[in-house]
């Protein structure tokens, strides 16, 4: 079973829209998850366009894969990496840790992480 950065079951990140590597609404991880894809966040304005600007447009819908585009709220399963350049530049979205993979402390520090904690 996977578990959370509080050492918890893991639990749901979001389902609508539909989130994680998997497109399960979980934040898990799989061999083929390059990110890995395992901080929930509740994404911001600030954070989509910082994203943006690093060559991953998150906003524009996607039709072809069913990604409808985030906007300012959402939640949605991160690229741990990701997550730690925008903590490092001051725009790191909050997250939910019940629903954070603990393969992210592997990449983030529990502290930087809940410090960003909003459940």
């Amino acid at each position: 079973m996977a578990k959370n950065i509080l050492g918890g079951p893991l639990e749901a990140c979001c389902t609508d829209p539909m989130t994680g590597f998997l497109r399960d609404g979980f934040c898990r991880t799989h061999d083929q998850d390059r990110g890995p894809h395992v901080i929930c966040a509740v994404v911001t304005d600030a954070f989509l366009a910082f994203t943006r600007s690093r060559g991953n447009d998150l906003s524009t819908p996607i039709p072809a894969y069913a990604f409808p585009g985030l906007k300012d709220g959402d939640g949605w399963c991160l690229c741990a990496l990701r997550w730690k350049e925008a903590f490092e530049a001051g725009v790191a979205p909050k997250i939910k840790a019940r629903s954070t993979h603990e393969r992210a402390l592997s990449i983030v520090s529990k502290d930087d992480l809940l410090s960003y904690r909003i459940d």
